[in-house]
Order: C-alpha cells, then structure tokens, then sequence
C-alpha cells in the first residue's frame, strides 16, 4: 500500500498562522515608548514576545511532526527494494 505524501505548502491555513505569529511577534502594535506595567521586573512587550516566540516554536515543531511526512523515508525504502544503498 503506497503512503500517501503530505504537501503542507500547500495549506494556506498554515501559511496564515506562521504570518500571524511572525508579525505580532514584534510589538510594533503597541504605543510608543510603553514600558509600563512591569510583570515580575519585566516589561510587559518582553512576555508578549516570549510568548508568542514559544507558540511559533511549537507550532512549527507541530507541523513538523504532524502535517510533513519526508520523502526521504519512501525514497530509502525504494533503495532497500531495489538492492541500491
């Protein structure tokens, strides 16, 4: 039975939420000069990016083991088949 390969470059939803991550990532939505509030001695902007850089780091981490299945692994049992190394 032949695997069936995943494309997820071809999801949009994917490319949407990446997007999303990546560009409120930086806090340029926020006003100018705010520091303030300070949440355990930090201001507030550094928690929103930390945040958010651990999501996209998850979800990146997601995809890879979700939504690719490398090729790489059907090409090697190709080889193995056909006595190739």
């Amino acid at each position: 039975m032949q695997k069936k390969v995943k494309e997820p470059i071809r999801k949009p939803w994917i490319w949407i939420t990446m997007g999303l991550l990546v560009v409120f990532n930086a806090p340029w939505y926020l006003p100018v000069g705010s520091m303030e509030p300070y949440i355990l001695g930090v201001p507030y902007w550094v928690l929103i990016s930390t945040a958010l850089s651990l999501i996209l780091c998850g979800f990146l981490s997601w995809l890879c083991l979700h939504e690719w299945d490398i090729v790489e692994d059907l090409e090697e049992e190709g080889r193995e088949r056909s006595g190739r190394k």
